[in-house]
């Protein structure tokens, strides 16, 4: 079977992301591809590395356009999914990469974004630690699907084995991350300009502004649920405290996050690092790199891989995890088509790859 697509904000990063690799996808044909600002100009033309598109013409982004396919992506700015998500009702499958229904809590969206607050959806992590089982499963067969924000989901997946499994404790973590500005979108910035960027590291959102805080502490507490240290009379995301601080350098895609957590007593060498390697054993696109090792953003450009070196700090009694992801692939769009994938029924690594672009 062929399913229809369209794609919503194809003239900026997140859309030509997913356009790329939809493009190789031998289950789906790339109908209709809208903008905003952009819209009546050819694909190619804000797109230029996507030659075999380069007959779509972008069309206006409205319900009535994006209506009639089989599924639908949104890759829009957060806070403008929503309007058109709640007249696509008859749309077998819509995908949203941005913010509008990624989070539970009316109170969190409210804190972090404002505006309308529209329903969660199924979280797209499909290798996300979550009750006993994997967030895969919660996929299967979803006609409604979150895709992550880049750096919660990078900072999700290095902490919650160790969250899920009692290992480490939630209450103080710490974690900083090298972002690359692909991540602010394409619309243009003063900050993002070349030579506001280049030979610089600035960091921004300092203090738990930054809007993915929430996110993070979401999926840690699904992972926390039914896990040790967990009743059922607790909060969902009690006790869970995070300082997240993001750090924009000088290279267009990638996030590297350090992120540290205190050991809870007890608790062995040899019992934390069981603790990734159970959760991550068996997964293709997430990897635990043998002990000593840890990743680079670089060998992570252009792939759908999260690679993650484990670090014990005995001294500071915590454990450190490095992470490295490409924020365009992992971090959003392959995300997006993986979970697309596993509601589907196709094969979950289908049009994905786990090679990098190199050097």
């Amino acid at each position: 079977m062929t399913y229809s697509v369209a794609v919503s904000g194809a003239s900026g990063y997140a859309g030509g992301e997913i356009l790329r690799i939809l493009a190789a996808h031998p289950d789906i044909e790339i109908r209709t591809v809208t903008a905003h600002s952009n819209a009546g100009q050819p694909l190619i033309q804000h797109q230029p590395h996507l030659r075999s598109l380069a007959h779509l013409t972008l069309q206006d982004t409205t319900p009535e356009i994006l209506a009639g396919h089989d599924i639908v992506f949104l890759a829009l700015p957060h806070g403008q999914s929503g309007q058109y998500t709640d007249a696509l009702g008859d749309t077998p499958l819509v995908i949203d990469a941005g913010a509008d229904h990624r989070l539970e809590s009316v109170a969190d969206w409210d804190a972090f974004y404002g505006g309308d607050f529209h329903e969660p959806w199924v979280y797209g992590v499909p290798e996300l630690p979550v009750a006993g089982a994997k967030q895969r499963e919660r996929l299967i067969g979803a006609s409604r699907i979150a895709a992550p924000g880049c750096n919660a989901s990078t900072v999700s997946l290095s902490l919650a084995p160790g969250v899920a499994a009692g290992v480490v404790d939630p209450s103080d973590i710490v974690t900083v991350l090298a972002v690359g500005p692909s991540g602010a979108g394409k619309s243009l910035k003063p900050n993002l300009l070349a030579s506001e960027i280049l030979g610089t590291a600035n960091p921004y959102a300092v203090g738990g502004t930054h809007r993915h805080i929430p996110e993070i502490r979401q999926a840690l507490a699904a992972a926390r649920a039914g896990g040790a240290g967990w009743t059922a009379e607790t909060a969902p995301d009690e006790g869970i405290r995070i300082s997240f601080t993001p750090v924009l350098v000088p290279m267009a895609r990638g996030i590297l996050a350090t992120s540290t957590a205190p050991i809870v007593p007890g608790v062995s060498d040899a019992e934390i690092r069981a603790a990734w390697e159970a959760a991550y054993g068996d997964e293709t696109f997430v990897q635990l790199l043998p002990a000593g090792q840890f990743p680079r953003t670089a060998d992570v450009l252009g792939a759908n891989t999260a690679l993650i070196g484990l670090a014990i700090d005995r001294a500071a009694n915590r454990v450190v995890v490095v992470t490295a992801v490409d924020n365009l692939v992992k971090g959003t769009a392959g995300a997006a088509v993986q979970s697309m994938n596993i509601a589907l029924g196709l094969a979950e690594g289908t049009a994905l790859t786990v090679n990098g672009v190199a050097p």
